[in-house]
């Protein structure tokens, strides 16, 4: 798959005009990098999947997302929100009620997701047999 570097906006003018600002998920400082990082790490990657379920409150979504820690959960649903992917709506309820859902960029991200975790998914078998001739031609256990 290619990939295609896409002008900054609002940079026009910031550069020469032979070399605009792109935006590059392979160059170090490039914004697109840490959004990446976001999106496919195991829990930004469990918690966009989550919630392209529906709308979650944050002790429903631990539960969905089997083995995410509050505090690692918390920093997720903060960096995805950062990012514009994540929507929080606080309720004026006493006790609090917050609830979390995708923004419509945020579904468009966890739609393509699930295409890949689909994918993994339906090869585990394939998967699995790879590990198994791996393992068995280095004599691990």
């Amino acid at each position: 798959m290619e990939t295609t570097a896409r002008a900054v906006p609002g940079t026009e003018g910031a550069g020469s005009d032979a070399d605009p600002l792109l935006f590059d998920v392979f160059a170090r400082h490039c914004p697109s990098r840490s959004t990446l990082e976001h999106v496919t790490g195991r829990w930004g990657a469990l918690t966009l999947g989550a919630l392209h379920e529906g709308s979650l409150r944050f002790n429903q979504l631990r539960r969905r997302v089997d083995g995410v820690s509050e505090k690692m959960l918390s920093q997720t649903l903060h960096a995805l929100e950062r990012d514009g992917l994540v929507h929080r709506e606080a309720q004026p309820t006493n006790p609090p009620r917050v609830d979390y859902t995708l923004t419509p960029l945020g579904r468009e991200v966890a739609e393509r997701l699930l295409s890949l975790i689909g994918c993994v998914e339906d090869r585990m078998d394939e998967v699995l047999r790879a590990r198994e001739r791996y393992d068995e031609a280095r004599g691990a256990r």
